[in-house]
């Protein structure tokens, strides 16, 4: 159900003061490692769920659209991190620990799977049971083997779950198409399949094709980016970049022009997104902003706790929290937006970490 809400631009300060004070309390020093540690990976997958999140409450959910302005224009940024994320993941550890065709999907597809599963029963048992909502055995089947070809937030079972669509497929072809000596092989091949199937544009996907030309590229940079991060020369250079001998007062100059310039880029995306307008465009956009923001993370000599635990269930976040906050909202209804959205974040990771647990438990048995 669409939420009025009183107060705004009150409202989004008071959550943006709550959201800015509980990150503050969960910085820490980063430790000095390897060049893209997992932490980072997954401080980043939570500023990209809390993107998505807060761009479906601030543009779906409620009538005014001033409600949690700017974060709200991040959802773009949001999907393309978790693309380039996984392309960069999956290639990371194929090049670590490379695995049979068979092997990467049974280790991968399960552990996609599983949450998925959980989440399809849920929400077809609560609209049935619940709202007395019945589907097709049709659309049933195929949401169970992951077919999603609309994306209406409104009449969908989980309108985001297009995304699954998406990101099944690349966990289908990837091992189909690695190579372990030239992953820059890999990531054309994948474009270049993904274009091809973009350009002829299949009936059934008709209704989503536009959702795939704004996430086109992401996924092939993440693999490209592993595949450089695996060469001996390119960390040596980085390695040999920080070690220079200059005086620390220069380190720190140059340390924070990069911090404010990946910054500036992130804010400037804020007001001048590109939404609307050719695609190739709105992704050039949202993929500089990846880059920024990765960048920031990489240098940066602190960590967010709060981001890295969000990041940890932003899968299942990613799958349950539409329908919750649409469907079967019983919070905004009844408290101040800002303390509904806080409560709801807290549901959210506690029901990931359930998710999670069940998942393990189903998965090792």
């Amino acid at each position: 159900m669409i939420i009025s809400i009183n107060n705004t631009i009150q409202a989004t300060l008071i959550f943006d003061g709550i959201l800015f004070i509980v990150l503050l309390l969960s910085l820490r020093i980063k430790k000095i490692g390897q060049l893209f540690p997992i932490s980072q990976s997954q401080e980043l997958k939570g500023l990209a769920i809390l993107f998505i999140v807060f761009s479906h409450i601030g543009y779906f959910l409620v009538t005014d659209h001033r409600f949690l302005f700017p974060l709200t224009v991040m959802a773009g940024v949001g999907v393309d991190l978790f693309l380039f994320l996984s392309g960069m993941g999956l290639t990371a550890s194929a090049l670590k620990k490379p695995l049979s065709i068979l092997n990467f999907y049974k280790k991968n597809l399960l552990k996609l799977f599983i949450p998925f599963w959980i989440s399809l029963v849920l929400f077809f048992s609560l609209d049935f049971f619940i709202l007395k909502i019945t589907y097709s055995w049709q659309y049933i089947e195929r949401s169970f083997f992951g077919l999603f070809t609309s994306v209406d937030l409104y009449r969908d079972l989980n309108s985001p779950l297009w995304y699954f669509t998406l990101i099944l497929f690349y966990y289908l072809v990837f091992p189909l198409v690695f190579f372990k000596k030239k992953p820059w092989l890999s990531a054309l091949i994948i474009y270049l399949v993904s274009f091809a199937i973009i350009k002829i544009n299949p009936p059934v996907l008709a209704n989503i094709i536009g959702m795939y030309k704004l996430h086109l590229w992401a996924f092939p940079l993440g693999i490209l980016l592993a595949n450089l991060f695996s060469l001996p020369n390119f960390t040596k250079r980085i390695s040999d970049f920080w070690n220079l001998k200059l005086k620390a007062y220069l380190k720190n100059i140059i340390y924070w022009i990069a911090i404010l310039a990946c910054l500036l880029i992130a804010w400037y995306y804020l007001y001048h997104s590109g939404v609307g307008e050719v695609y190739w465009r709105e992704e050039l956009a949202s993929l500089i902003v990846v880059g920024a923001l990765t960048s920031l993370f990489l240098i940066k000599k602190v960590k967010f706790l709060l981001l890295s635990i969000f990041g940890q269930y932003s899968y299942e976040i990613y799958l349950l929290h539409w329908p919750l906050l649409y469907r079967y909202d019983l919070i905004f209804k009844f408290i101040p937006p800002y303390l509904a959205l806080s409560l709801y974040l807290i549901l959210f990771l506690g029901l990931g970490w359930g998710m999670q647990k069940f998942g393990k438990l189903v998965f090792s048995s």
